[in-house]
């Protein structure tokens, strides 16, 4: 599925509406440029778990991030992961193995992903548009949102 969000508040609509869907456990990866919307998205997912959106932030420099609500999120940055062997001694496999929704951006850095992971790409059009794609999930379901 495809979407062009003209703002943040578009782009955190759309994670909104991808967080409805999400059950007590999934993996959601997220790829695209610095700037490109990753942590604004995280934000709707959040809000859509009950979570306020003002108390998630970018992951950075924390590499994991836990919401723990009635579903738990596990907000996960790989930016400044480096090596197979970082992201091993993160935990970070632990987490996605984990009952909860696990939310990964610069998610290239894991490698191939199974098949079973939503993966959604930003690509940024202007300094305020993005065109979002999401793979893995049935659109039906989108659509009864």
């Amino acid at each position: 599925m495809k979407f062009l969000s003209r703002s943040a508040e578009e782009t955190r609509i759309i994670g909104f509406r991808l967080g409805r869907l999400l059950k007590s456990r999934g993996v959601v990866c997220l790829y695209g440029d610095l700037g490109s919307g990753k942590t604004t998205f995280v934000k709707g997912i959040a809000n859509a778990l009950g979570i306020h959106e003002n108390d998630v932030a970018s992951a950075s420099y924390t590499i994991v991030v836990e919401y723990l609500n009635n579903i738990p999120l596990y907000h996960i940055d790989l930016y400044r992961i480096e090596k197979d062997s970082d992201i091993d001694g993160a935990g970070i496999w632990d987490y996605i193995n984990s009952e909860g929704i696990t939310v990964i951006e610069w998610a290239e850095r894991l490698g191939a992903v199974p098949d079973d992971f939503i993966r959604v790409k930003f690509a940024i059009i202007d300094e305020v548009t993005r065109d979002i794609t999401i793979e893995g999930i049935d659109e039906k379901n989108w659509n009864y949102l």
